[in-house]
């Protein structure tokens, strides 16, 4: 820490351009680019314009939240150039990955804090959007904490771009100070990246419908991103469900309805009165709603997913989705067909910790059926998971799993039974299929069928 009456001229001292600050990097380093949306702006375009003469650099980032490409993607080196890898991929990730630029990191969240200086997962340069320093000399890390500080720790060297129009947070860790940054960039001000709200299907609703009937009073929520996680904060909002804590990975729009409604009391949450998110992504009003509002509680991720912190809290409830589902209870939320599609996140953190909270449950939620790119529709729900689709959330840990066609628990439950269970919330048309199927890798009997 530095002395009050020097902290200004050391800030002076350590200012340089985004150009100059690309200029430092150097073949074969490894950069990590920030999370949330703290991604760099002006540091990455400023790489992007000596991108012909980068060797062998790889950029890391966690969860980057972006409005286009990042202008180093955009300028069109080879991989001899530069590449990247994400510990949890958007949509730019995705179709920047089909061009073989870009590659997953594998990770459960709570742990990644600790990957960045262990594992040889070191980082050379740590760049990161912050806002403008106090008079103290800390700089807020806005709302995104999560995983920064395995980042921080493990990088060689830290550069911070300045943003004045970074929401500041209240929270734990959330600022960093100018001691412990090598180089500050004043950079160009952008306006934060959102998250537009999906629009909810009829299907959605229906979904939503049976989870939120399942909710009680004095609830601490956990929800995931999309049109589904929003349905049930509206849906929630507009019930007589009261004092709703919020304690959740990302936070999101449907908790600023939920406040809106009077039901986002906070009162049963580990840290009474705080709603505690690990990074936050949504609309403007959402940023708004964090901006100096010491309800909202920011903390790394190593606490926030942490199973026996999220087990502490009676009646936790969980809401996530996936992509795909097997009569045996097996969950995939991130690959199809090979293809990558979204990360391992905090889904399994938050279905056991949920599960082991006292009147906790977990709900994983999906629609039955697709429409494929082929136009043909097909069931989401598989008599057993194929080639091409990773486990996420391993049989023996999947709680509810709800569609459209209703909600049913497989805990405790006999490979047969779990079978039967998730056909009767399998589409009609596709039923008959998956008992043939069921019959065929001998996890059915006509003796089991249920006669109800």
């Amino acid at each position: 820490m530095y002395r009050l009456d020097e902290i200004f001229k050391i800030y002076q001292e350590k200012l340089i351009t985004a150009d100059e600050a690309a200029a430092m990097v150097e073949p074969n380093n490894r950069i990590h680019f920030g999370l949330g949306l703290g991604v760099v702006k002006d540091l990455d375009a400023a790489l992007a314009r000596r991108a012909d003469t980068l060797r062998g650099v790889e950029v890391v980032s966690t969860v980057g939240i972006q409005q286009d490409f990042l202008h180093l993607y955009k300028a069109g080196q080879s991989l001899d150039n530069v590449r990247f890898a994400s510990a949890h991929y958007n949509g730019f990730d995705r179709k920047m990955a089909v061009n073989d630029k870009c590659w997953y990191i594998p990770m459960n969240f709570n742990e990644l804090p600790s990957y960045w200086d262990q594992n040889d997962c070191q980082v050379d340069i740590a760049m990161l959007q912050v806002g403008p320093m106090d008079k103290y000399g800390n700089f807020n890390l806005g709302p995104q904490v999560s995983d920064i500080w395995g980042v921080l720790k493990s990088a060689k060297m830290v550069i911070v771009e300045v943003n004045t129009k970074m929401p500041r947070t209240h929270g734990v860790e959330n600022t960093i100070n100018l001691a412990d940054i090598d180089f500050v960039v004043e950079g160009s001000n952008t306006e934060m990246a959102q998250i537009p709200p999906g629009k909810a299907s009829e299907i959605d609703k229906k979904i939503a419908s049976f989870v939120v009937e399942k909710i009680r009073d004095n609830s601490t929520l956990q929800l995931g991103i999309g049109a589904l996680p929003s349905t049930i904060g509206t849906l929630l909002a507009e019930s007589d469900v009261k004092d709703i804590s919020g304690h959740t990975e990302m936070l999101v729009d449907g908790y600023l309805e939920l406040y809106k409604a009077g039901k986002l009391t906070n009162k049963k949450a580990v840290n009474p009165g705080k709603l505690v998110y690990a990074f936050a992504g949504g609309s403007q009003d959402l940023y708004d709603f964090i901006d100096d509002n010491p309800i909202c509680h920011v903390a790394p991720v190593d606490y926030v997913n942490n199973q026996g912190v999220i087990a502490s809290m009676d009646n936790f409830v969980s809401v996530n989705s996936c992509i795909k589902v097997d009569l045996f209870g097996q969950i995939c939320s991130e690959t199809s067909n090979h293809m990558h599609i979204s990360g391992t996140g905090g889904q399994l953190d938050f279905v056991q910790g949920a599960y082991h909270s006292k009147g906790g449950q977990s709900f994983i939620c999906t629609p039955s059926t697709r429409k494929f790119p082929d136009g043909k529709v097909r069931s989401l729900i598989l008599p057993s998971m194929i080639a091409g689709y990773v486990v996420t959330t391993p049989r023996t840990c999947t709680h509810w799993v709800v569609t459209e066609f209703g909600a049913v628990n497989l805990k405790g439950k006999s490979t047969w039974q779990r079978a039967e269970a998730l056909i009767s919330i399998a589409h009609p048309d596709f039923q008959e299929y998956l008992i043939g199927m069921a019959e065929k890798i001998g996890i059915w009997r006509t003796t089991s069928k249920c006669t109800l």
